[in-house]
């Protein structure tokens, strides 16, 4: 078993402890009316999103998602909130480091022996969660379900989704697609948006995300008989039907969305062994993006 399979077959778990122990962190996690941006690279970026969503939807206050080499400086936010699997992604830093001293700022992360431990004003270590691969998986989904929890919308339903997902064989011949394209509304945008992030990473296949009544906009003209469009959430009205009439194979997200997210990671896997690849061995990927000074 490859350290990506260990892992994401792992979530549940994961899920389950930290939403019961979500409440230590409530002092250093975004309180009711404040204005926040939350913010990452990769993975931790489309995490970001998805959490913002959640917490506008809930009525938390304005929240804002943004890669962290792309924070507007201009803006004033009350608390930032930056997700960091490695503490040591340099985007992350250097933002955290800008702030120091005029936005209060959490860092959330997997290692409590990185730079992000004196960079951030507040902290929340997941140690439990982190991971040997380069590809992640359950650190990412387990920071968002801390977040969650936060809001009060984590049940123990989405961790018994996360394991029927584990267990339930992936729809016959979706693994011999040879397009992948991966869709979400509202805070499932972004859970979208990673699911085709593992299938490029892991898989190296060609995967595209759009919110899904965009997909009509123009993405649905590349769609053929060998493409896999993947809903997580509920659809749009006709969209399904839409999509098949293109010949098109199509997945409806019938568990918690994020449960979808680890049905999308296991799929990623499944190709990348069809395939001859290794999930553990990312083409021109590492665990972490550090920049020297002429490259930032």
């Amino acid at each position: 078993m490859t350290h990506v399979e260990d892992e994401l077959n792992s979530q549940p778990e994961c899920w389950a402890r930290v939403a019961a122990g979500a409440t230590e962190h409530a002092g250093v996690l975004p309180t009711p009316g404040e204005r926040v941006a939350l913010v990452g690279c990769g993975t931790s970026y489309f995490m970001a999103q998805a959490a913002a969503g959640l917490r506008e939807r809930a009525g938390q206050g304005e929240t804002d998602a943004f890669a962290a080499s792309e924070f507007p400086h201009g803006r004033a936010y009350d608390r930032v909130v930056a997700l960091t699997r490695s503490g040591t992604t340099t985007e992350v830093l250097d933002l955290l480091g800008a702030l120091r001293g005029r936005t209060r700022t959490t860092a959330i992360t997997a290692d409590p022996d990185t730079p992000v431990m004196t960079t951030a004003d507040d902290l929340v270590v997941l140690d439990f969660a982190d991971e040997k691969s380069v590809v992640q998986t359950r650190f990412a989904t387990t920071a968002l379900t801390l977040l969650r929890a936060h809001l009060g919308l984590h049940t123990e339903a989405v961790v018994t989704d996360a394991r029927a997902a584990l267990e339930a064989p992936l729809p016959e011949g979706l693994v011999e697609s040879a397009q992948f394209t991966f869709l979400g509304r509202g805070w499932t945008v972004g859970l979208a948006q990673e699911a085709a992030l593992k299938m490029r990473e892991a898989a190296l296949a060609w995967s595209e995300a759009y919110p899904a009544m965009e997909y009509r906009h123009g993405p649905i003209s590349v769609t053929t008989r060998s493409t896999a469009t993947w809903m997580l959430g509920e659809a749009p009205e006709g969209l399904a039907e839409q999509v098949r009439e293109t010949g098109a194979t199509w997945v409806s997200g019938a568990l918690d969305p994020l449960a979808e997210l680890v049905r999308a990671q296991r799929l990623a896997v499944a190709v990348a062994a069809a395939r001859g690849l290794d999930p553990d061995r990312p083409r021109h990927l590492t665990r972490s993006v550090i920049l020297d000074a002429d490259a930032r």
